[in-house]
């Protein structure tokens, strides 16, 4: 492994580029959550170009539908940041109640926001972003994902060990079903649900209907967070432990392990730049690795602490819909 100490460069590196006229340099954006900034890469240098200050905790992104805007949510600071997609220009903030992690609806029309903290799941509407709907469905409210048609919505509770459906054409519970012990990552996939089961080391595959858990599969410890690569090939779950912590990739259709890259420092959050390099911001070494997936080996950019979620500007060149979760 090649580790690279990087200095903190000006934030005005990354402004007077896109001044000047010039194409930005494509960036990778992380959410440091115990730092309350935000640290700006220049993906080309690796190089830290700015780092944005937020309220108190930073954590998940989202893209408007009109990848116009890109949203940042800070939880205990209850707000949501918008930045430039493409520069990481600062363009203000809006006030939500504790935005852990949030999502919009495949139609546009909605964005769903859970609120870990105050353990509530709250509808928005996508253009005003006013409060729709607000729903009690458990404790700690984690991650959340979409039925491909927007007829529905997922949400794991993570301290209550279930995974809540609602209705989004009527704004109704449909169920709420145990999972397994502090579920987090959620993922429409083939049908059905993938959801990563912290406490039990693995993902359990659901039925969306009525969330019954048809498949398991173990990945490794604290599995935490997935990922569906572009061509639908691979499907990576981050296992940030305690213990060894990896990222384990593996067949979509079957669930069958295709490999488990050792990677110390906690893997939470992935994204993947289109050399194939996978970006993961390790949660407990304060650090982004760049991981090969063809060799094993990556390097490392020293970052802020707790680092969260992590957004990359080159998905901006992909087709349809971009999630936190997956290039659709």
């Amino acid at each position: 492994m090649i580790t690279r100490r990087l200095a903190l460069a000006t934030p005005f590196a990354l402004y007077a580029t896109q001044a000047c006229g010039a194409a930005a340099p494509p960036i990778c954006m992380v959410m440091n959550s115990a730092g309350a900034n935000i640290s700006v890469i220049d993906m080309t240098t690796r190089q830290i170009i700015a780092t944005e200050p937020a309220l108190r905790e930073p954590s998940h992104w989202a893209l408007t539908p009109d990848r116009q805007t890109l949203y940042i949510c800070d939880a205990s600071g209850n707000a949501v940041f918008a930045f430039d997609p493409r520069t990481g220009a600062p363009k203000g903030r809006h006030r939500i109640a504790d935005p852990y992690q949030l999502g919009y609806s495949p139609d546009q029309n909605y964005l769903v926001v859970n609120a870990l903290r105050l353990n509530h799941v709250d509808v928005y509407d996508a253009t005003t972003l006013s409060l729709v709907k607000r729903f009690h469905a458990g404790r700690m409210p984690s991650h959340l994902d979409f039925s491909p048609d927007s007829r529905w919505c997922f949400s794991s509770q993570q301290q209550s060990n279930t995974l809540f459906s609602f209705d989004m054409a009527s704004m109704t519970p449909r169920w709420t079903v145990p999972v397994g012990h502090t579920p987090a990552g959620v993922l429409w996939l083939n049908g059905k649900l993938i959801v990563c089961i912290m406490g039990e080391n693995g993902i359990a595959e659901i039925d969306p209907l009525d969330g019954h858990i048809t498949r398991r599969q173990q990945t490794g410890p604290g599995a935490h967070n997935v990922f569906l690569d572009e061509k639908n090939r691979i499907l990576y779950i981050s296992n940030r432990g305690p213990g060894d912590t990896s990222l384990t990739a593996l067949d979509p259709v079957t669930l069958e392990i295709r490999r488990r890259y050792a990677i110390p420092g906690g893997p939470d959050d992935i994204a993947i730049a289109p050399d194939g390099k996978i970006w993961i911001a390790l949660r407990f070494a304060e650090q982004v690795a760049i991981l090969d997936p063809v060799t094993g080996d990556y390097d490392t950019i020293d970052v802020g602490r707790s680092p969260h979620g992590i957004y990359l500007s080159t998905c901006l060149t992909q087709k349809g819909q971009v999630t936190a979760e997956r290039l659709r």
